[in-house]
């Protein structure tokens, strides 16, 4: 005779540390960086990594590539902006609070609708039919106005309706606290949908969709079904977009938005739940303050991902991680002369291929100021050979002394490495 009983799994410290000290900077982050400027920028880094995780759920999780996600947040922007126009006129009574949410419905709605087509297919087919989708959809928001307002786009005041509690969304801090919300309870939800059933057979859709349909499953129906989950995350990132800019261009569903999530998604590192987390804080950092310092910024974008590409396709997430494991057997202490000495001829490196991409830049776009470019607090002349000559021998040089320095790194990881292993298989047979 059986006797019932309950057991109980214990707490897991760490991951309740994690998510305290998330909410923790969401909450003190604008008290911390207070001008107008950071905490506009601290929310847009909220959207942003509401999209990049969503993006990610297609990506990390289920190895679907896609060219089109600026689909469903930039409709989920539209669809949000036109609720809050009708909103200000008096023809619908809905709390600004609740407008991603709608936004979120229009993103699900149209992942329903587009998902269906794309999800047949797997692989490089459904990549390029997103690319399609992607395109269709930018092409009707140039032509079909009513709706999208075309190259001038569609504004509206998010200050509509009573106060509660004397918040009325005007100051930018009342709507940084709303997109903080937002951002932890969907972190927190797509984190949590990583442990469903769901969220664990598309991890097998992505690594082997013959076996998983000898089990039983319709790949595509699975595919499907998280397609429309990230439409929906995707559109409430929208739909607090369109409150944070009041404002809502074509520009929002066009294929340079789409590729933003594919670049600091997988330069944060898809393999892993953090990763676009920090993809999205670097996503804002690109787009607001890199664009400021150089005109030259997509093109260091793109070398950027070229070398993560070249030397860490994990990404940033999987740095972190191998750091970590070299570091809870002690030997990450030894690494610190290595890493610092990549890190300085690295920097040689990019000086000297920065001052070379600056000077390009002036003559191509900048010859009526003048001759001179200032890089780094050195004046360079574009049209001198002593300059193209020092910033040949800068970059140069540095790219030697890096891949010097990086084969006796390489050397030195390996090594590392057997001994890690070696004490994993000590400890399993002790």
């Amino acid at each position: 005779m059986t006797t019932a009983y309950y057991s109980f799994k214990p707490y897991n410290v760490g991951r309740w540390i994690i998510w305290s000290l998330f909410a923790l900077v969401l909450i003190f982050a604008p008290q911390v960086f207070d001008s107008n400027l950071s905490v506009s920028m601290l929310a847009q880094m909220g959207i942003a990594i509401i999209a990049c995780l969503s993006y990610n759920m297609l990506l990390g999780q289920g190895g679907m590539l896609s060219f089109g996600h600026a689909v469903y947040t930039g409709l989920g922007s539209y669809v949000a902006i036109h609720v809050l126009l009708r909103v200000s006129d008096g023809l619908m009574s809905v709390p600004v609070s609740l407008i991603p949410l709608i936004g979120g419905l229009a993103g699900l709605f149209f992942a329903i609708l587009f998902g269906y087509v794309t999800t047949k297919k797997a692989g490089t087919t459904f990549a390029m039919i997103t690319l399609g989708v992607g395109e269709l959809v930018f092409a009707m928001s140039l032509m079909f106005s009513d709706f999208f307002g075309g190259e001038a786009g569609i504004s509206a005041d998010r200050v509509v309706g009573d106060a509660v509690f004397g918040i009325t969304y005007g100051p930018n801090i009342q709507v940084y606290y709303l997109i903080a919300v937002y951002t932890f309870v969907c972190v927190a939800l797509m984190y949590a949908f990583t442990r469903t059933p769901l969220g664990r057979i598309i991890n097998a859709v992505r690594d082997n969709p013959e076996r998983v349909e000898f089990i039983g499953y319709n790949t595509q129906v699975v595919r499907y079904l998280v397609f429309i989950i990230a439409g929906f995350f995707a559109g409430i990132a929208g739909g607090l977009a369109a409150i944070q800019f009041e404002i809502v261009t074509a520009e929002v569903v066009g294929p340079i938005r789409s590729g933003g999530y594919l670049l600091f998604t997988f330069l944060g590192g898809a393999t892993f739940f953090f990763g676009p987390i920090i993809g999205g804080v670097l996503m804002v950092l690109a787009f607001v303050l890199f664009s400021e310092i150089t005109k030259a910024w997509l093109l260091y974008l793109g070398l950027i991902f070229l070398f993560m590409v070249m030397y860490a396709p994990g990404g940033i997430a999987s740095l972190i991680m191998m750091n970590l494991r070299v570091a809870m057997f002690g030997r990450l202490r030894e690494l610190w002369v290595s890493y610092l000495a990549l890190a300085v001829t690295a920097l040689v490196f990019l000086a000297g291929a920065g001052a070379m991409i600056e000077m390009i830049y002036h003559l191509q776009l900048n010859t009526a100021l003048g001759d001179e470019v200032r890089f780094l607090g050195v004046t360079l002349n574009a049209r001198e050979t002593s300059s193209w000559f020092g910033s040949i021998f800068v970059a140069l040089t540095g790219l030697g002394l890096f891949e010097l320095t990086r084969y006796h790194f390489r050397l030195q990881w390996a090594e590392i490495q057997t001994y890690i292993e070696k004490e994993i298989k000590r400890r399993e047979t002790s």
